[in-house]
Protein backbone atom coordinates (compact mmCIF):
# COMPACT_ATOMS: atom_id res chain seq x y z
CA UNK A 1 0.00 0.00 0.00
CA UNK A 2 1.55 3.21 -1.19
CA UNK A 3 -0.64 5.50 0.84
CA UNK A 4 -3.98 5.15 3.67
CA UNK A 5 -7.11 5.06 1.87
CA UNK A 6 -9.08 6.94 5.09
CA UNK A 7 -12.50 6.09 5.05
CA UNK A 8 -13.59 3.68 2.41
CA UNK A 9 -16.95 4.38 0.90
CA UNK A 10 -19.03 3.31 -2.21
CA UNK A 11 -22.03 4.21 -4.31
CA UNK A 12 -25.07 1.70 -4.55
CA UNK A 13 -24.38 1.76 -8.48
CA UNK A 14 -20.55 1.24 -7.84
CA UNK A 15 -21.51 -1.46 -5.77
CA UNK A 16 -23.94 -3.21 -7.93
CA UNK A 17 -21.70 -3.04 -11.05
CA UNK A 18 -18.80 -4.84 -9.47
CA UNK A 19 -21.58 -7.30 -7.88
CA UNK A 20 -22.94 -7.80 -11.14
CA UNK A 21 -19.30 -8.31 -12.89
CA UNK A 22 -18.38 -11.49 -10.21
CA UNK A 23 -15.96 -9.32 -8.57
CA UNK A 24 -14.70 -8.35 -5.16
CA UNK A 25 -14.54 -4.22 -4.51
CA UNK A 26 -11.22 -5.04 -2.68
CA UNK A 27 -9.68 -6.33 -6.16
CA UNK A 28 -9.80 -2.67 -7.35
CA UNK A 29 -8.86 -1.40 -4.19
CA UNK A 30 -5.95 -3.25 -3.78
CA UNK A 31 -4.96 -2.19 -7.43
CA UNK A 32 -5.49 1.97 -6.54
CA UNK A 33 -3.80 1.63 -3.13
CA UNK A 34 -0.46 -0.12 -4.80
CA UNK A 35 -0.44 2.61 -7.47
CA UNK A 36 -1.96 0.98 -10.42
CA UNK A 37 -4.26 3.80 -11.91
CA UNK A 38 -5.43 1.51 -14.23
CA UNK A 39 -6.96 3.33 -17.34
CA UNK A 40 -6.63 7.10 -16.47
CA UNK A 41 -4.32 9.24 -18.99
CA UNK A 42 -0.88 10.54 -19.01
CA UNK A 43 -2.01 13.94 -17.23
CA UNK A 44 -3.87 12.16 -14.51
CA UNK A 45 -0.99 9.40 -13.94
CA UNK A 46 1.32 12.15 -13.67
CA UNK A 47 -1.00 14.05 -11.00
CA UNK A 48 -1.19 10.73 -8.93
CA UNK A 49 2.41 10.32 -8.91
CA UNK A 50 2.68 13.62 -7.75
CA UNK A 51 0.19 13.02 -5.46
CA UNK A 52 1.96 10.23 -3.50
CA UNK A 53 4.22 13.42 -2.65
CA UNK A 54 1.95 16.45 -2.16
CA UNK A 55 -1.19 14.36 -0.53
CA UNK A 56 -3.66 15.52 -2.94
CA UNK A 57 -6.36 13.77 -4.94
CA UNK A 58 -5.67 10.28 -6.10
CA UNK A 59 -7.97 8.96 -9.00
CA UNK A 60 -8.08 5.78 -10.42
CA UNK A 61 -10.26 4.16 -13.59
CA UNK A 62 -10.73 0.50 -13.96
CA UNK A 63 -13.21 -1.56 -15.80
CA UNK A 64 -15.28 -4.50 -14.49
CA UNK A 65 -15.51 -7.50 -16.25
CA UNK A 66 -18.86 -6.75 -17.85
CA UNK A 67 -16.94 -3.19 -19.39
CA UNK A 68 -18.41 -0.99 -16.58
CA UNK A 69 -16.35 1.83 -15.64
CA UNK A 70 -15.25 2.69 -12.35
CA UNK A 71 -13.76 5.52 -10.72
CA UNK A 72 -11.95 5.44 -7.33
CA UNK A 73 -10.80 8.75 -5.57
CA UNK A 74 -9.49 9.19 -2.30
CA UNK A 75 -9.16 12.42 -1.06
CA UNK A 76 -6.70 14.44 0.83
CA UNK A 77 -7.34 15.26 4.09
CA UNK A 78 -3.97 17.55 4.46
CA UNK A 79 -0.36 18.24 2.80
CA UNK A 80 1.10 15.15 5.13
CA UNK A 81 -0.56 12.58 3.14
CA UNK A 82 -2.95 11.90 5.40
CA UNK A 83 -6.14 11.06 3.56
CA UNK A 84 -10.08 11.66 4.23
CA UNK A 85 -11.54 9.14 2.42
CA UNK A 86 -11.75 6.72 -0.64
CA UNK A 87 -14.69 6.24 -2.80
CA UNK A 88 -15.77 3.99 -5.40
CA UNK A 89 -18.25 5.17 -8.22
CA UNK A 90 -19.30 5.64 -12.05
CA UNK A 91 -17.96 8.40 -13.11
CA UNK A 92 -21.26 9.56 -14.18
CA UNK A 93 -21.92 9.66 -10.66
CA UNK A 94 -19.18 12.47 -10.19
Amino acid sequence: MKFPLGDIVATPAALRAIQDAGQDPDFFLDKHSAGDWGEVDGFDRRANDEALVSGDRLLSAYRTLKNVRLWIITEAEDDKGNRAATTLLLPEQY
